[in-house]
C-alpha cells in the first residue's frame, strides 16, 4: 500500500518516552501522573479531562520543556533514522502529530529532517522569567478527536497513515486514514483492535513494510 502523507505520533512511538510523565517525575508527581496518561491512551477517560489537569499540576517551566527535548532524543527509539532516512529519499511527505508540548518536541522532528510547519502539537506559554503561563486550550490535539482534525486537512494532499500506540492515534480512521498501531515500547489491547494493522517489534523498522 503506498502513502503520500506518512504520520507518526511521538511519546511510546518516536520516542521510548511518555513527555507529561517524564515531566511529572522531575516535578514529584510521576504515580498519579501515569495513571491519568494511561487512562487516556488506553481510551477509558477523554483525554480533555486529564490535559488541563496534569499541565496544572505540573507547571513545566521553559527549562524543563529544554530537559525533556534531550530527554526525547536520548529515548529515541530504534532504528529511527534509517526509517526516515528512507522515507525522505523516497519523497514522502512526514508529520509528528501528537498530545505532546510543541516546544519538546521540535529539536527531534529537526534532527529526523521533519520541517517545524509539520509538527502538530500543543503549543505552551511561559511568563518573561521562563516560568509556566499556560498552554494553548483551543488545540484540537488536547482533546479526543484532535488527530482525526488535523489528518483531515493532511488527507487533501494524498492517502494518510498514521503510526502511533495509543487510542487517539486510531481516531485518525475517522478522517479516512490508514492506522499502524506501534506496540513496540507499550501494547495496549484497544489498540490493537482498533488498528488496520499492529506492529509489536521494538524498532520502527518494523512499520516500514507497511509503508511501501
Amino acid at each position: 500500500m503506498s502513502f503520500t502523507v506518512i504520520c507518526f505520533d511521538c511519546d511510546s512511538t518516536l520516542s521510548k518516552i511518555e513527555g507529561i510523565d517524564e515531566l511529572a517525575k522531575r516535578a514529584g508527581l510521576g504515580n498519579a501522573m501515569s495513571a491519568l496518561t494511561e487512562a487516556a491512551m488506553n481510551g477509558s477517560v477523554p483525554l480533555e479531562a486529564v490535559y488541563a489537569k496534569r499541565l496544572a499540576l505540573i507547571k513545566p517551566s521553559c527549562a524543563d520543556l529544554n530537559w525533556l527535548a534531550d530527554v526525547y532524543i536520548a529515548e529515541q527509539i530504534d532504528d529511527i533514522h534509517e526509517v526516515f532516512s528512507r522515507l525522505i529519499a523516497q519523497d514522502k511527505q512526514l508529520h509528528i502529530i501528537s498530545g505532546g508540548l510543541r516546544p519538546a518536541i521540535l529539536p527531534l522532528a529537526k534532527a529526523l529532517g521533519v520541517p517545524a510547519e509539520h509538527v502538530h502539537a500543543v503549543d505552551i506559554y511561559f511568563n518573561q522569567d521562563g516560568s509556566y503561563h499556560d498552554y494553548e486550550q483551543h488545540s484540537p490535539l488536547a482533546r479526543n478527536g484532535g488527530k482525526a482534525t488535523v489528518v483531515k486537512a493532511l488527507a487533501q494532499r494524498g492517502k494518510v497513515v498514521m503510526i502511533g500506540d495509543g487510542i487517539t492515534d486510531m481516531e485518525a480512521k475517522q478522517a479516512g486514514a490508514y492506522t499502524i498501531g506501534f506496540g513496540g515500547v507499550v501494547q495496549r489491547e484497544a489498540v490493537k483492535q482498533s488498528a488496520d494493522v499492529y506492529v509489536t517489534t521494538p524498532s520502527l523498522l518494523g512499520v516500514l513494510a507497511h509503508l511501501q
